[in-house]
């Protein structure tokens, strides 16, 4: 067994003030109540909170509170994350990791901004992977990166074993979110520790799920402080075996015998999203996606590309260069 203790905060999050002292009151009761904790996760834009106008410079006076907080308990404290003003002047969605002795770790700048919500923020481009002493391999991912399960798939193949995903969710897509949340984690054998705020924060409904996609612990919606003890030797024996003896999908996928055209941005492979419109709010009375069938447009400009026809019985089926079956 590799038993490691996580706990997920999730607390109301006030908009227009700091959040950290109120942070740091819940950390010292977390860790009065459940002192075998070893790891704390709070929700994305936690100590701030959710306005881009509040960014900080990436070491500010909060960095510090927190920092100390975690030498003063002796764990691992990924704090939310922050609005990052760089010295450029772009603000990045940054999400810090602290180690027991207080030390920085690492940072991770969030990759998907929720566009075309958050227009302030630009995107990071860095992965973060980081290695707790004698207990495996962790990995960030903001909020809406969940959905693009490309970052997963670049976070697990490098070995990361659980997933740290703080998210600040307020809106009716949180029953979504939930369903992916529990889908990366059987998709790539690993534990997804989700953990959403209140008030300006989110909605709730904060979970941690195993790797066989087991929800092992989901908060409602209300503040609550969730410390779970998970074994690690979970994730490198269904990684092995597969999921209850069943399907071994990152070794599946390792085995692929064919690689994806569509991650090439040259080959057209991906037309169809170019026919789709700008990525921006929608007004009231739009009537964008309400007229001809994008799909069958990009199809039809793509009508040179296809070389192949041939008949199987009575039935003919056209296919494009990709492979797909266009009538049938």
């Amino acid at each position: 067994m590799t038993p490691f203790a996580i706990a997920g905060v999730q607390m109301y999050v006030n908009a227009l003030q700091p959040n950290t002292d109120g942070m740091l009151h819940r950390l010292d009761i977390l860790m009065a109540r459940f002192p075998w904790t070893q790891m704390v996760l709070f929700s994305e834009l936690a100590p701030l909170g959710p306005l881009p106008r509040f960014a900080l410079p990436l070491m500010n006076e909060h960095v510090g509170k927190f920092r100390e907080a975690a030498r003063r308990h002796h764990i691992w404290l990924i704090p939310g994350s922050m609005f990052e003003r760089a010295e450029d002047g772009r603000i990045f969605n940054t999400s810090l990791v602290i180690d027991p002795d207080g030390e920085i770790v690492t940072a991770y700048r969030k990759m998907f901004p929720f566009r075309p919500y958050e227009t302030e923020v630009s995107a990071g481009t860095e992965f973060c992977v980081f290695d707790v002493p004698d207990v495996g391999r962790f990995g960030l991912s903001i909020c809406y990166d969940i959905w693009f399960p490309e970052t997963t798939r670049q976070l697990t193949s490098q070995g990361v074993e659980v997933l740290l995903h703080p998210v600040l969710t307020g809106t009716t897509d949180r029953d979504a979110e939930l369903a992916i949340a529990r889908a990366t984690a059987a998709q790539f054998q690993c534990f997804v520790v989700d953990v959403n705020g209140l008030g300006a924060g989110g909605n709730g409904r904060s979970c941690i799920v195993d790797p066989a996609s087991t929800v092992l612990h989901q908060s409602a919606g209300q503040e609550d402080m969730f410390p779970i003890e998970i074994d690690l030797s979970v994730v490198r024996r269904q990684r092995e075996t597969g999921l209850r003896g069943l399907g071994q999908v990152l070794k599946s996928f390792r085995d692929r015998s064919t690689d994806f055209s569509v991650y090439d941005r040259a080959s057209g492979t991906d037309a169809y999203l170019h026919s789709l419109g700008a990525l921006e709010t929608p007004h009231q009375g739009s009537t964008a996606g309400l007229g001809p069938n994008l799909r069958d447009v990009a199809y039809s400009d793509m009508s040179r590309a296809k070389d192949v026809l041939w008949f199987k019985g009575s039935e003919t089926h056209e296919h494009d260069v990709l492979g797909k079956t266009i009538t049938g």
